[in-house]
């Protein structure tokens, strides 16, 4: 009966929450010994089991009275350690699946293959210099040695619904290294901050353990110390130092893309890394599973652990990101020009603050206090290309950022009256605000015919005149719209 009743729940929360949040929190709960009244969910790890708890199991509990049409009690708890130890034994060892042999201490006999394997020759590549372990204790040293900023930390990294998963289960990674999560891939696009919580991650390990020996890399930077390691013909060094390390956080790993030779002598150090528990963190432009040019057997590995991903700000994390900024850079700017840049700016944070020094540069060299008038002036390019024709992807993004939904569930088939509604408004307002016909409307809203905009036209229209409340976010979102 609680299978049964558990593929429901499965099901239902397929449907409502965004695939990555699916995978990450729920498809995971296995069902443990239950009973006729009560349901035992079985979660893979410590912070899952609080996250869900928090999260997901009141709604676990409202799908059982709806279910049984009575109150269902809901446990959860951690594995047996018996069962989770019998599970890891039969885990296979690692081992090449070219014929390479697991135990890979010796060197490859042809160091020539590095060429052949497409990856350029030694010579034409900068590349730094290899770094020995340090004396443990020497702080300073270590800091330097691990690349990290101490500029990047959890404490001014502004936090919204886009990133709150990845920056929570980075301070679980950094609280236990080696334990939670391994490795934790965090992807997202160009500018979301994937850099600065990496960075962080390693700050917050250092910060609680001195003496733990940590690294951050580029996947460029790494590539190059493969070719330097060939090149002085240290490469037992680069091995060692690589397998000897405590944290490895590794930038960008997309572009190990095509290089043979750079992938398997990470899968090496990743296997070793993870045999002894030491921490690997990977940061990427994309899901693993969609890296291309890069080999299955590094992917697959890629997701042992935990994926999360960073997606692009809404509105009130970009007004947030950029007020920071302007706090750091000892500058007073206000709500309405935060405002003003983050409407206007949607894509990443990079872009955000590009904008702001733009305006804090236009009124210095003016001899201005920032105003609205003054930003409008400095950024007047940026406006006059995005104000030039309302779209329907620009309604869309404005409205998802006003009813703080995402703009997928535009497009869902999602029918909760949180998302319908909001939907409904913003056919409504292409309707009013552009020339596109019904059809195209409905298209453009994921495939939906072109009754079912006219019905949400009518609709909208009709409660308008009811619904003070709606009548004023069409009010202000016309408003924001035609500025």
């Amino acid at each position: 009966m609680m299978q049964q009743f558990w593929e429901v729940c499965l099901s239902r929360f397929e449907q409502e929450l965004p695939a990555q949040q699916y995978q990450t929190w729920i498809k995971g709960l296995r069902i443990g010994q239950s009973d006729d009244d009560s349901l035992a969910l079985v979660a893979p790890n410590r912070f899952v089991l609080q996250w869900v708890r928090e999260r997901y199991l009141a709604r676990i509990e409202a799908l059982g009275l709806e279910y049984f049409s009575q109150p269902l009690s809901v446990r959860l708890s951690l594995p047996d350690p018996a069962t989770k130890a019998a599970a890891a034994d039969d885990t296979p060892m690692v081992a090449a699946r070219n014929g390479t042999p697991a135990d890979n201490d010796g060197e490859r006999p042809a160091r020539a293959a590095l060429r052949a394997a497409g990856e350029p020759d030694s010579t034409r590549v900068a590349a730094p210099a290899l770094i020995v372990r340090p004396s443990a204790g020497n702080n300073g040293s270590e800091r330097d040695r691990s690349r990290l900023n101490p500029g990047f930390t959890f404490d001014n990294l502004v936090t919204g619904r886009a990133n709150e998963l990845a920056r929570a289960a980075a301070i679980q990674v950094a609280q236990n290294p080696g334990m939670s999560y391994n490795p934790i891939f965090i992807y997202g696009g160009v500018g979301l901050g994937k850099t600065h919580l990496v960075h962080a991650l390693g700050n917050e390990v250092m910060k609680h353990n001195p003496d733990a020996v940590i690294r951050y890399v580029h996947a460029d930077d790494y590539y190059a110390d493969v070719v330097r390691a060939y090149q002085q013909k240290s490469f037992d060094a680069f091995k060692r130092y690589y397998r000897s390390l405590d944290v490895l956080l590794i930038d960008d790993i997309q572009f190990f893309n095509n290089k043979t030779r750079t992938q398997e002598e990470f899968f090496y150090a990743f296997n070793a890394l993870t045999d002894a528990k030491k921490q690997i963190v990977i940061t990427c432009d994309t899901y693993p599973k969609n890296i291309q040019g890069v080999e299955e057997r590094l992917t697959t590995r890629f997701g042992w652990g935990l994926t999360v991903q960073i997606e692009p700000p809404e509105l009130e994390m970009r007004v947030a990101i950029l007020k920071k900024k302007a706090e750091m850079e000892r500058v007073k700017v206000g709500e309405d020009v935060a405002f003003l840049i983050a409407k206007n700016i949607r894509s990443n944070v990079r872009e955000l603050e590009g904008a702001l020094k733009k305006v804090i540069a236009f009124a210095h060299f003016h001899t201005l206090p920032i105003s609205l008038e003054v930003a409008r002036e400095a950024l007047k390019d940026l406006l006059g290309a995005h104000n030039r024709q309302i779209t329907l992807e620009f309604i869309q993004k404005t409205v998802s950022d006003y009813y703080k939904i995402k703009v997928s569930e535009m497009y869902s088939k999602k029918r909760t009256r949180a998302i319908a509604r909001p939907r409904q408004v913003a056919m409504w307002l292409a309707k009013e605000l552009t020339p596109e016909s019904y059809p195209a409307i409905g298209e453009s809203f994921g495939g939906r015919d072109h009754t079912t905009v006219l019905h949400a036209c009518r609709t909208i229209a009709d409660l308008r005149l009811k619904d003070e409340v709606l009548n004023h976010d069409l009010h202000v979102l016309t408003q924001t719209l035609r500025k």
